[in-house]
């Protein structure tokens, strides 16, 4: 499930005594955390239950996790996952990268014909790249495209500690080092590549942009989180507690959270499904997590007018986790002379995972179409 938080609207001035007692009470449990999973699924044994219900905290449990359960993942019912892949290549692979850190990745290619483009995803916050987004790769490899993914440090079935970003440069950093090596692959070094980024992944790509303005050619932003939103950015007050603590207690899982899912999924079934991304993080957000995110909108919103590269922006209209004003806003601050944003009417933030069919096979078509347009324009160019 590719969610971004709004972590910032839940430290209002209404709810310091609140955050404040959460502090303590953290603070005289030192902070100590447990399990928090006790999500039962229908017709599994004991021993499954047992791995599912793991502290998932590192990499070693959710890889356990992952590998018991994603037979189970592929079986559900949803549109994303009748995607056909028969002839399509697939490889998963771990790859260790300048830092020391073992990350993963996976590639959905096309099974004969060269790619006509690469397409390099950026996950959303507490997601990974092996669930909802499995389908949607298949449907972008079956159009035509090399598709590539990986789990950010301290994400999914990458090494590190669960959902914990010390710093969010260092986290488009490690991005940007991986996907570099695959352009510079001689199979895929003279196709045009393009971001595509969901949620917290499309601050991940205007980032990597901002970065290297001239890398890409091209960014895919569904539901972006590129600024929060005037009411939502709290009293300076409570800002300098919140960095204070992040600075000596880093780790610490305190910023209170609504459950998500039922503000990002407008269908109740697929959201009963998200259930089933079992390595995805569902508890609290860490404080430096938190900070960074804050940071690194700040630092995005600063910066709008400095994004050249085409875009498509897409957005539901009835988004209340990312809001769609501030695509509009975007759209129009940013200097790509090359830019579209896309609408939809009476749609959540899970655009590619949480609404009807229909919208959903809309959305795909629109990326679909938009790639087709922009990798045929350059090939003309090239030739």
């Amino acid at each position: 499930m590719a969610l971004t938080l709004r972590p910032i609207k839940l430290f209002g001035s209404h709810r310091f005594n609140e955050f404040r007692g959460a502090v303590w009470l953290q603070l005289r449990r030192k902070t100590k955390t447990v399990a928090t999973s006790t999500m039962k699924f229908p017709g599994i044994n004991n021993e499954l239950q047992m791995i599912l219900d793991a502290k998932m905290d590192e990499v070693s449990a959710r890889r356990r996790a992952r590998e018991a359960f994603k037979d189970v993942q592929l079986g559900i019912d949803h549109i994303l996952f009748k995607t056909p892949c028969d002839g399509l290549k697939m490889k998963e692979s771990f790859e260790v990268n300048s830092r020391g850190v073992e990350i993963f990745c996976k590639t959905w290619l096309p099974g004969t014909a060269r790619p006509k483009a690469a397409v390099f995803y950026c996950h959303g916050y507490g997601d990974t790249c092996t669930f909802f987004f499995e389908g949607i790769a298949r449907k972008l490899a079956s159009s035509g495209y090399g598709v590539f993914a990986m789990d950010y440090p301290g994400f999914g079935l990458s090494e590190g500690l669960h959902c914990y970003i010390p710093s969010f440069d260092g986290l488009v950093d490690d991005v940007i080092e991986q996907y570099c090596k695959i352009k510079e692959n001689p199979e895929f070094r003279s196709i045009p590549s393009f971001l595509f980024g969901q949620s917290m992944g499309g601050a991940v790509a205007l980032k990597m942009h901002l970065k290297q303005p001239n890398a890409w050619d091209g960014a895919i932003l569904v539901a972006p989180m590129c600024k929060i939103a005037d009411d939502m950015v709290p009293p300076k007050l409570l800002a300098q507690i919140l960095i204070g603590i992040a600075n000596v207690l880093p780790k610490l899982k305190l910023v209170p959270q609504k459950d998500l899912a039922v503000a990002a999924f407008r269908e109740s079934k697929k959201r009963e499904m998200t259930a089933y991304n079992v390595v995805a993080y569902k508890d609290k957000p860490r404080l430096r997590t938190a900070v960074e995110m804050l940071k690194t909108t700040q630092e995005i919103e600063q910066r709008l007018e400095e994004v050249s590269l085409p875009l498509l922006i897409l957005h539901g209209e009835a988004d209340i986790v990312t809001d769609p004003s501030v695509s509009k806003a975007f759209y129009e601050k940013a200097s790509s002379s090359d830019k579209k944003l896309k609408l939809y009417k009476d749609a959540y933030h899970s655009l590619l995972e949480g609404e009807p069919d229909e919208v959903i096979i809309q959305v795909l078509s629109d990326i679909i179409l938009w790639l087709d347009e922009h990798s045929l324009k350059h090939s003309s160019s090239s030739s």
